[in-house]
């Protein structure tokens, strides 16, 4: 598991990618203004695990090939990676998927609440007929 805090231009923002056998599950986390790291850390502790608890998007990933790399590479591949900014892509494209899922939910949802008032319009308008045709 990977966290990712950046600042986007408007909001810093975390991106916590989960990667297990060969499949990756990413989701978006806004902190907002600048995280304090007791911030960070209650995130972790608190929010984290419900987070990934709730992600079903996976995209698969090209396994990497192990090689044994020196110390001094490995340290600045780390402060590489310290220094970047974003996500990468395999990170993006689950963010996307999981997004279009929340999206096409909603969508549904709102459909059927759509259909089930106009069926109690109807419903209503065809009572009120039966009431005038009877007379009263």
């Amino acid at each position: 598991m990977k966290l990712t805090v950046y600042h986007d231009g408007q909001y810093w923002v975390g991106v916590l990618e989960d990667q297990d056998q060969g499949k990756l599950k990413a989701v978006r986390y806004i902190f907002g203004p600048e995280p304090q790291d007791e911030e960070i850390l209650q995130f972790i502790r608190n929010e984290m695990s419900e987070l990934t608890s709730r992600l079903s998007e996976e995209v698969a990933v090209k396994p990497s090939e192990l090689k044994k790399v020196s110390p001094k590479r490995l340290a600045r591949q780390a402060t590489n990676e310290v220094r970047r900014k974003g996500v990468s892509s395999y990170a993006q494209e689950a963010l996307k998927l999981e997004y279009e899922k929340r999206k096409q939910e909603r969508r549904t949802g709102s459909k059927q609440q759509l259909e089930a008032a106009l069926a109690r319009k109807r419903e209503l308008k065809v009572q009120k007929a039966k009431e005038k045709h009877r007379g009263r």
